[in-house]
């Protein structure tokens, strides 16, 4: 196989499904999320008319629907699947234009200024779309030491209590 017929059959391909399948992950986060938060903002609306048992039937169906779309978008992990596939397709787009070009580590000899431009708008574009990785590292990290906090503090707060009441 040359390299004209990998590039199309596999390096192109690949780019394909890794945008087909980020844009389905994609669409599938964003229409639970839109759901749960319609119901979430349904419920406290509806709390007022809870006198009526079809209400209050309806408020603890929403509840439930809502813990029901959370378990399923963390079960498919269509937000992880969104980010990773997204930056898996720029990834491989990524090396396709500095191989193309002749760029970076696929230069054959001292670099042009167009295998430099190339390199650095690559670059350029690599960290805008490794950006999201970060996103989902740093959203990962958040609820545990906020989890720490609050127990920290929530052990803190009743000795400070105690000392008051003394």
């Amino acid at each position: 196989m040359n390299i004209d017929n990998y590039m199309k059959e596999r390096v192109d391909e690949q780019i394909s499904w890794y945008e087909e399948k980020a844009a389905e992950a994609q669409k599938y986060y964003r229409v639970l999320k839109t759901a749960e938060i319609v119901l979430a903002v349904l419920i406290p609306l509806m709390a007022g008319y809870a006198t009526h048992r079809f209400i209050a039937f309806l408020i603890g169906l929403f509840g439930a629907a809502i813990v029901i779309i959370e378990v399923i978008s963390r079960l498919n992990k269509y937000h992880e699947n969104w980010m990773q596939y997204r930056l898996t397709g720029e990834t491989l787009r990524y090396q396709k234009n500095l191989f193309l070009t002749g760029s970076g580590p696929y230069s054959t000899g001292a670099e042009t200024m167009e295998n430099v431009f190339v390199k650095n708008v690559e670059g350029i574009l690599t960290a805008d779309s490794s950006a999201l990785g970060d996103i989902k590292t740093i959203k990962k990290e958040v609820p545990a030491s906020s989890a720490i906090e609050e127990k920290t503090s929530a052990s803190a707060e009743p000795a400070e209590d105690e000392a008051e009441e003394e």
